[in-house]
């Protein structure tokens, strides 16, 4: 057996910090494996997200050619996984009924709270009509989780928010103690039927599982090696973990990044993290092997946005791209971008678009404008509600016509569209004859603007399927119905495909009611399915962002109904099955649940693609470019956007017991902002463009933090222009004669 190494390995972003553990990871489990004969050592690969362990496990997999094995998660994930694991020795410790657990996901834990808190919540709402509920329910829920990562009880939370919300009662129009008790009851009902969330994981994990002696035996003898890579995003709770594992004698390796801290505000705590360096060997990489900008004036840049009343010298790497509206400026952003992928500067996967907060219009506009230039992009965990896809919602109005009792979760335009989406398989046909060109126009303006497959490829296109609503739709509140297509006067007009394809959603309507009458549906995902199977072929030829709509909705639907099965269980209920596909479908259309719609390594020409993302999805993702684009540089959220939960710096192990004041917020923002900078110039290779408007989408004018460096660049940049003016035009010649 090979001496016990503990290394902690510090340094910027792009230091080399993740390769160095995968070189210490190589040559501690050759060293292990020539000193213990037949004996696989037990590796613990931990990295901060999903995304970030596929990434690493790639590499540690490469690098020794797939001869050492490991487990590799996040920490949540070995939360679960433990807990899951060892749930048997929780029930005996907790006196629990024993049944297998269930994870609520985290529309399932609002729609449950809510449920089990509406007596308190239907008076604190009639006394305070100002209050959202929805919200009041998420910061609670939020408290919960971020008390278990930081590990406090349950118990000290009213005491915190005391202390930390003094003056300030406001934001939480709850006493602090009925806080605890609504969390108290929250957390005991779940517990007696087997359901768990994060934050309830997280809590029996470091409450109960961790302090277990016969938890900890098992934990040692599992685990002879821990690599935990960017340990500035871990809980506050992976440290009494890492604590036990190397008392226990593992040798381990961590890797912490001084600048990091991207979901400081989500459970990270890294500053309690940090105080594991005092028990290993530290190694300090300060000097980056690859080109970053931040290299050479990252500093001075943090100095003078913090203090613009200095001076700033700032070299060709940093221009501007500045307009007076938003618009223009996001035409301008991508005619620049176009004219340097034409002309072979640089490639679309080495350019990056950031922004402190992408809305739907940018994100939109940018994709529209390169995409018509045959230049993919990837807009980075662009997660949409489920039911922004028509498909989602054809299946939705499917449902309602099914199962009784749901008519008033239709409307004429739902079911248009559920007849133009259903009828996807054929081909498209030739205008309507005798209807008059105004009300095609109207229809096709009505309809066709929310759908996402080409209208050619419609057997009922959003003409006729608005003349069917029209004339053949009957609504009713228990059994809405589809008429017959000779209920149209002109039904002759429709043509034989329209009609084929309308009458086989009818006829599929029909026996689906019939079989659900002979209880020969078990419940609305097995519909769903039958659906799926039906009128798209079972999905196969469906483009990628539906189908991975397609699998993320039966994935929910199939999590509902288990929920729905557990909470029915040893209780006698004479609600119908519509009830529960009624709160499913109300769910869904309040767009709680979301798909990311790319996968998460594009293949193929859209690998090349550019790059957009919020700051926190880029640092997230950790990322690197030759070209940057800093939209929106202008803005107020580059120092004040919030990505923290409510009241998250209260949780954390250095907080000072005192009142949070405006003053903290605005330091706190201060900090966030310095390590943004750092952290994006340490992952720009070449260039930064600063792309700001004068005025914002909401037509205010724009005073962010980042304005000083902006009109620092911009002056330079109106010298550099003169000087390159003849050069300039005859590229932008070249590029627009194509």
């Amino acid at each position: 057996m090979v001496d016990r190494e503990l290394i902690w390995i510090t340094g910027p972003t792009r230091s080399g910090k993740t390769t160095r553990l995968v070189s210490l990871f190589c040559a501690w489990a050759q060293n292990r494996l020539a000193t213990v004969e037949a004996e696989t050592p037990g590796v613990l690969v931990l990295a901060a997200i999903g995304d970030n362990r596929l990434d690493l496990v790639d590499r540690l997999t490469a690098a020794t050619q797939g001869k050492y094995p490991f487990r590799s998660t996040t920490p949540l994930g070995f939360f679960e996984d433990e807990v899951t694991l060892f749930w048997p020795l929780l029930i005996q410790q907790l006196d629990l009924k024993a049944q297998f657990p269930l994870r609520l996901n985290s529309e399932n834990e609002q729609e449950l709270a809510t449920q089990l808190w509406r007596p308190e919540l239907d008076r604190v709402i009639g006394q305070q009509s100002t209050v959202n509920e929805e919200r009041l329910v998420r910061r609670i829920l939020d408290l919960l989780q971020l008390a278990a990562l930081a590990g406090i009880p349950i118990a000290d939370i009213p005491i915190i928010l005391q202390q930390g919300l003094a003056g300030q009662e406001r934001e939480l129009p709850l006493p602090f103690s009925t806080v605890e008790t609504l969390l108290q009851q929250w957390q005991q009902w779940c517990l007696e039927r087997g359901l768990l969330t994060y934050g309830m994981i997280a809590g029996l994990y470091w409450q109960h599982l961790l302090p277990h002696p016969t938890y900890q035996q098992h934990l040692a003898r599992r685990y002879q090696m821990v690599l935990a890579d960017d340990l500035d995003e871990y809980p506050a709770i992976a440290r009494p973990l890492f604590e036990v594992l190397l008392n226990a004698g593992v040798t381990a390796a961590f890797t912490f990044n001084p600048d990091g801290a991207v979901r400081l505000g989500l459970g990270a705590d890294p500053n309690y993290l940090a105080e594991l360096s005092d028990q290993c060997q530290v190694e300090v990489l300060a000097e980056r092997p690859v080109a970053a900008l931040e290299n050479e004036f990252g500093a001075a840049i943090v100095e003078y946005v913090t203090n613009p009343m200095g001076f700033l010298t700032l070299p060709d790497a940093v221009q501007t791209l500045q307009t007076t509206s938003r618009a223009e400026l996001l035409r301008q952003t991508a005619e620049v971008m176009m004219q340097a992928i034409q002309s072979r500067q640089v490639q679309p996967r080495e350019m990056a678009v950031i922004g402190p907060g992408l809305d739907a219009i940018a994100r939109y506009t940018l994709i529209e404008i390169l995409s018509k230039h045959q230049i993919p992009v990837e807009s980075l965990h662009d997660q949409r509600p489920l039911t922004s896809f028509p498909i989602i919602r054809a299946l939705l109005t499917l449902l309602a016509f099914v199962y009784p009792h749901l008519g008033r979760l239709i409307d004429r335009d739902a079911v248009a569209e559920m007849l133009v989406i259903l009828s996807s398989r054929g081909q498209g046909s030739r205008g309507v004859e005798g209807v008059p060109q105004s009300k095609i126009d109207n229809q096709q303006s009505e309809i066709s603007s929310s759908f996402i497959l080409h209208p050619s490829s419609f057997t009922i296109d959003p003409v006729r399927a608005g003349l069917l609503t029209d004339y053949c739709f009957a609504p009713h509140p228990d059994r809405p119905r589809l008429l017959p297509a000779t209920t149209f006067p002109r039904w002759d007009r429709l043509g034989y495909q329209a009609s084929e394809a309308y009458q086989d959603i009818i006829q599929w309507i029909e026996v689906q009611q019939s079989q659900l009458e002979q209880r020969l549906i078990p419940n609305a995902v097995s519909l769903c399915d039958r659906a799926i199977q039906h009128f798209f072929l079972g999905g196969g030829s469906l483009p990628f962002n539906q189908l991975a709509a397609l699998r993320q909705f039966i994935e929910t639907a199939q999590h509902y109904w288990e929920v729905s099965s557990r909470l029915r269980q040893g209780q006698r209920s004479d609600a119908p099955p519509s009830l529960t596909v009624s709160r499913f479908i109300q769910l869904l259309r309040n767009g709680t649940i979301t798909a990311n719609p790319y996968p998460v390594r594009p293949i193929g020409p859209a690998s090349n693609a550019v790059t957009l993302a919020t700051v926190f999805q880029y640092r997230s993702s950790r990322r690197a470019h030759r070209w940057q684009f800093w939209l929106d540089a202008g803005s107020t959220r580059w120092l004040s956007g919030v990505d923290a939960l409510f009241a998250a710096p209260l949780f954390l192990q250095d907080w000072s017991g005192h009142a949070w004041t405006a003053a903290d917020t605005l330091n706190a923002n201060e900090q966030r902002l310095r390590r943004i900078l750092l952290d994006l110039l340490g992952r720009a290779e070449e260039r930064v463009y600063l792309c700001h408007s004068d005025l914002a989408t909401n037509g205010q004018e724009q005073t962010g933090v980042l304005l000083p460096l902006i009109n620092t660049a911009n002056s330079l940049m109106g010298d550099r222009i003169g000087d390159s003016l003849s050069t300039g035009v005859q590229r932008s010649s070249r590029w627009l004669l194509g």
